[in-house]
């Protein structure tokens, strides 16, 4: 019973994180699946399976709030489940300790262009508006998607960073879209593995404690990053894809490296990252104050002001 709280707890927490960020649900719960001695195919088969629930109410949250671009979803959903199938079904005899690496430091080169483009300065705006083509969006979507099946988790670490960087479209829906789409990947990838596996190490409870967790969060993930200024929500992603990155780059598949130097580069990492948070924070309240929008409710509270004041 524990056990499955735990679970739930996680599952919660989890779908807080990538419903507001875009990513994070897979790895976070397959890595305490894994760290409980189910093995990679089962977690990442639990993981989907519950993922089909919460992406479902991910997605009619963030409809529900504006952040969903049809198009993106249907042209990087649609070769995201191409993907995830392949990906289910071939994760028994595929070979992805070579592969990480390379995609950590790919993505990490996203994350930094990210968090610093945003940090420094803001929205990219001069391309907001302009079509995701689908030459782009095929091709990522279906590596987003095998990425995503055969490691546990992948969809928004890859789909993200890569939307963000175009500048095309503006974080929140860059969120909901990827969040939705998530839905057609996580179902591809459950057919896959039942296919290739059946039932086999995979429990329902799990499954169902995952789900009720996520449920819960999802709409409360929505609505957070519908009110959070893009240039502040560009910093958190950014500084999310560089830190989940660095820990795979310095892992044993990877660079290896001793406990005390992985500490000392998580600090530098974190002080980074709250920095630019708060840099971010910062300028967007200045930007604000001299935007024009703002002067006629300066002049409303000057006018409280007057009226208030003794003659």
């Amino acid at each position: 019973m524990r056990k499955l709280v735990l679970l739930a707890i996680v599952g919660l927490l989890a779908q807080l994180v990538d419903g507001s960020l875009g990513m994070a649900y897979g790895v976070t719960t397959t890595t305490l699946l894994l760290a409980i001695g189910t093995n990679p195919a089962a977690a990442s088969a639990t993981v989907h399976l519950a993922e089909i629930g919460t992406t479902l109410a991910s997605g009619a949250s963030h409809w529900r709030f504006g952040n969903v671009d049809w198009g993106v979803v249907l042209k990087i959903g649609i070769p995201g489940a191409i993907g995830a199938f392949a990906g289910a079904t071939f994760l028994s005899s595929l070979d992805t300790s070579t592969a990480k690496p390379v995609m950590a430091v790919i993505l990490l080169a996203l994350g930094l262009y990210v968090l610093g483009r945003f940090t420094l300065k803001g929205l990219r705006t001069d391309r907001l508006g302009q079509p995701l083509r689908k030459r782009f969006l095929g091709p990522l979507g279906l590596f987003a998607g095998f990425v995503d099946a055969t490691g546990g988790g992948g969809w928004g670490p890859v789909g993200t960073p890569a939307l963000l960087a175009s500048g095309r479209i503006e974080p929140r829906k860059t969120i909901g879209s990827i969040d939705t789409s998530e839905f057609l990947v996580s179902l591809a990838a459950s057919v896959g593995f039942l296919l290739a596996l059946g039932s086999q190490g995979i429990e329902a409870t799990w499954v169902v404690a995952l789900l009720l967790g996520g449920l819960i969060a999802a709409p409360i993930a929505a609505w957070f990053v519908r009110h959070i200024p893009p240039r502040i929500l560009g910093s958190l992603v950014g500084g999310l894809i560089v830190l989940t990155n660095s820990r795979t780059l310095m892992g044993k598949d990877a660079l290896a490296l001793d406990s005390g130097v992985k500490w000392v580069v998580y600090g530098v990492i974190w002080a980074t990252w709250i920095a630019a948070v708060v840099w971010s924070l910062k300028q967007h309240r200045l930007e604000r104050a001299a935007s024009p929008a703002s002067a006629p409710e300066r002049d409303e509270e000057r006018d409280d002001e007057l009226v208030g004041s003794p003659a």
